[in-house]
């Protein structure tokens, strides 16, 4: 038996014991389990379904697109990213309307329905090829998963803060539980999703995402009485109103099918509303007191850099899988299994970084957010040349592999690098950002993040060449090339990082800021209204 049958039966059995795990929590009678409320449980399984069904269909996806649709790769890569940056975007809508109308609750279960009818009609293969009229149900699946992500991301990880008390010292150990819930689920899912999709068909993985969404829509929906209330809508909604929301989420699906086809006018979008916001968050900017408005132009240098670390990190699920699918030495394991190994790296280093900061902060030592923004692009553009330097000195030439361990060490510098970057920034926005503008600054981190996303697309279309087919040799000189760049930027922003932090006046800022932030170790899990999370024993602003 080899590896690449191991890993998915590994995987599987681990699933079985953290659901004889969830049994056991479940049929406890006490309405909490070592310390914390069930609904922290519930919504642990829930968020672990919800990943392992979009991190095992991301892994497919790329391989879908160039095997099964027969898209050149060049263009397989840029579909790709359109539609990853649309999943950040989304949030604003689904968070916006739970936030004023619906409440976390609703929209979190009105997402996961969407998500799983997605995830189904994933498996709708049709015959393949572009002329497959059954290709506009795959663009139907991708605009009801994306709409779904932005209903469901956005709110429920604000939930897991509303079923403790503000001071309530456990909130930081909820945290934890909870995103640790997010990356078991984002390495399960790929592992199996990913082997059952290449190993036996299509169908088979995206029914398994299908199978894990459906899973955490029903743990949801069974365990509403856990969340004592939490989630909720803000006010009294009447039916008509109610379901008036959810059309409005409906319609949405029909404008994304089409945008998801056409990456231009997406490309279009994104600058044209990019300079709107800039101007806005600008145009308030300039009518705060000097030292919040030195805060906002901070914020912003913090935010340009994120389509620099995004634009490369993501690279994993598109360009890089296909190298790995072709150029590596892989010993027979499919090749979309090593996306587990990102989700597995942030399992095992989120404590050890979480304990340097504090080691370092006690000690006067620790570094500057503008600083760690440096350092993970430092580490992202290293990844690359660490790669290529693997690639052309162990497996120089068209027909030799790279050694999977380049595989490995990229994942680790990037992994690294999204834990000086992604935790660290999340908590800046909320550190910074005036109350009023707390829900705007957010949203425009995640629609950066988008933004970086999409420049995804765009380098991994490059890797496509001018004919849309990848090589070994123009794969290799497109990393170096955003490597070395990359690695300048980083060196440029660890230079003007005094002056950055200087910008902050951390010395006149009150000490809020976002519960968790220590174990927060994926980009997507925040949501977007999280500014009501404070440190236990801190009370927010103005209580």
């Amino acid at each position: 038996m080899g590896a690449e049958t191991i890993i998915p039966i590994l995987a599987a059995a681990f699933l079985v014991l953290l659901l004889a795990g969830g049994g056991v929590v479940a049929a406890g009678r006490s309405p909490e389990f070592l310390g914390h409320p069930k609904g922290l449980y519930m919504l642990f399984f829930a968020e672990m379904w919800e990943r392992f069904s979009y991190y095992g269909m991301r892994a497919l996806l790329i391989f879908y697109l160039t095997k099964h649709w027969l898209f050149d790769d060049g263009k397989s890569n840029l579909i790709y990213g359109a539609y990853t940056s649309l999943v950040y975007i989304t949030p604003l809508l689904g968070g916006y309307l739970a936030d004023r109308y619906l409440g976390q609750r609703k929209a979190v279960l009105f997402g996961a329905v969407l998500l799983t009818a997605g995830h189904f009609l994933m498996a709708f293969e049709g015959t393949g090829g572009q002329s497959d009229p059954t290709i506009n149900i795959f663009w139907a699946a991708l605009a009801f998963i994306i709409v779904g992500s932005g209903f469901l991301k956005a709110n429920i990880s604000v939930m897991v803060g509303q079923l403790y008390p503000l001071q309530d010292v456990r909130r930081d150990g909820a945290y934890t539980i909870f995103y640790m819930g997010i990356n078991v689920g984002a390495a399960i899912g790929t592992i199996i999703a990913g082997y059952l999709g290449e190993t036996y068909g299509w169908a088979y993985g995206f029914g398994a995402a299908g199978v894990g969404m459906l899973l955490g829509l029903v743990v949801f929906v069974l365990g509403k009485g856990t969340l004592n209330g939490a989630g909720e809508a803000p006010r009294p909604l009447s039916r008509q109103k109610e379901f008036t929301l959810y059309g409005v989420g409906v319609a949405s699906i029909a404008v994304i099918w089409g945008l998801v086809q056409y990456q231009d006018v997406i490309q279009t979008l994104l600058i044209i509303s990019g300079i709107g916001l800039l101007g806005y968050v600008l145009f308030e900017a300039f009518r705060l007191e000097p030292h919040a408005r030195d805060r906002i132009f901070a914020i912003l240098f913090l935010i340009s850099l994120n389509p620099v670390f995004w634009g490369l990190f993501e690279q994993a699920g598109g360009s890089l899988n296909l190298y790995t699918d072709r150029y590596v030495d892989r010993a027979g394991v499919p090749a979309s299994l090593f996306q587990s190994i990102n989700p597995i790296y942030i399992i095992l280093l989120a404590p050890l970084f979480a304990w340097l900061w504090v080691f370092l902060g006690r000690r006067g030592m620790e570094p500057s957010a503008p600083a760690k923004f440096g350092i993970a692009l430092l580490q992202v553009g290293a990844s690359f040349l660490v790669f290529v330097w693997g690639a052309t000195a162990f497996g120089a030439g068209p027909e030799l592999l790279t050694p999977v361990l380049f595989v490995f060490l990229i994942y680790l510098l990037q992994t690294t690098g999204e834990l000086c970057l992604s935790p660290v920034g999340l908590s800046a926005m909320n550190r910074l950002a005036p109350k009023f503008m707390a829900s705007l600054i957010m949203g425009a981190w995640f629609y950066m993040t988008a933004v970086g996303n999409f420049v995804a697309g765009k380098i991994g279309e490059a890797t496509g060449g001018h004919d849309g087919e990848m090589t070994k040799e123009g794969t290799l000189a497109v990393y170096q090339t955003i490597g070395w760049w990359t690695v300048g930027i980083g060196v440029a922003v660890l230079a003007v990082s005094p002056f950055v932090k200087r910008l902050m006046h951390l010395d006149t800022l009150k000490d809020d800021d976002l519960a968790g932030r220590d174990e927060l170790a994926e980009n997507q899990a925040t949501g977007l209204f999280p500014q009501a999370e404070t440190v236990p024993g801190r009370s927010p602003k103005g209580a």
